[in-house]
């Protein structure tokens, strides 16, 4: 119990933190809100291009489609990570030397630092950008389920976190993992559902989804907010796909965690 309450004050106070050190910079978030707005509009020009005169594409509707890019949009602030970029500028300046001799390791520290970001993301860029598409694009942007909603977009805030990190971890072995990072993104733009429903892919394609991390960061979210869930020609309940989604976290954690014992030792076997 007694690591426990440590653990939970090391939390709050490094999330505290961060949240003020990001506060007071917290015009660089204000700017970002125009960014959810942005794409959205975009996405509803293209949308309503494609759909035309017809009612439904994919089973999909186009107010659902127009909730489904709301909906990524949104989470889209909540989950927002650089923890690859940060582990990797403190690998290649020598910093990490600093973290490695604390009695928290740096990816506690880090998914810390996370929460304390994102908590101001939430106030000011999740917020403001919910009221516009509210107020001013009058989309209905209720979650079908706020449960199902809330557990799933924690999940992939903590999938996007560990996936990242662990792209962050190749540092220690590539000093520079900027090439990675940029390929994981592009790859993650097309295949995470942020830029085209996954249910427009190839069959074989959608299923092959199952097995990547893509989908758990942005379509599954996205789709349980909208409250239907299908990909491959599976269709899953609100609660089958969280708890798919919680599978696939202890899975990445899993992964991460061999991958940072190696980083340690290769960390320690150049001198540290």
């Amino acid at each position: 119990m007694s690591g426990f309450k440590h653990q939970w004050r090391v939390f709050k106070t490094v999330a505290d933190v961060t949240y003020k050190e990001w506060g007071a910079y917290r015009t660089h978030s204000m700017v970002s809100i125009i960014v959810g707005p942005v794409y959205f509009v975009v996405q509803y020009f293209i949308w309503t291009a494609v759909y035309g005169d017809q009612s439904s594409l994919q089973g999909i509707e186009l107010s659902q489609m127009i909730r489904y890019f709301g909906a990524t949009a949104l989470i889209g602030y909540l989950i927002m990570d650089f923890a690859d970029w940060n582990l990797s500028m403190l690998v290649r300046t020598g910093k990490f030397l600093t973290f490695h001799l604390r009695p928290i390791h740096h990816r506690s520290f880090a998914l810390f630092q996370k929460v304390g970001h994102r908590l101001l993301g939430f106030l000011f860029e999740f917020l403001p950008c919910l009221l516009i598409f509210i107020f001013i694009f009058g989309v209905d942007m209720r979650p079908a389920s706020y449960l199902w909603s809330f557990l799933s977009v924690a999940l992939a805030f903590l999938m996007n976190f560990y996936v990242n990190y662990t792209i962050g971890l190749t540092s220690f072995w590539l000093v520079q993992s900027s090439g990675i990072r940029s390929a994981f993104i592009l790859v993650a733009g097309i295949f995470s559902g942020a830029l085209i429903p996954l249910d427009f892919f190839p069959q074989w394609l959608q299923i092959l989804q199952f097995f990547l991390p893509f989908q758990y960061i942005v379509y599954m979210p996205a789709m349980v907010f909208t409250g239907q869930y299908s990909l491959g020609g599976i269709q899953l309940a609100m609660e089958q796909v969280v708890g798919l989604q919680a599978v696939a976290v202890l899975i990445t954690f899993g992964m991460n965690e061999l991958v940072r014992r190696r980083a340690m030792k290769q960390f320690t076997a150049v001198g540290a």
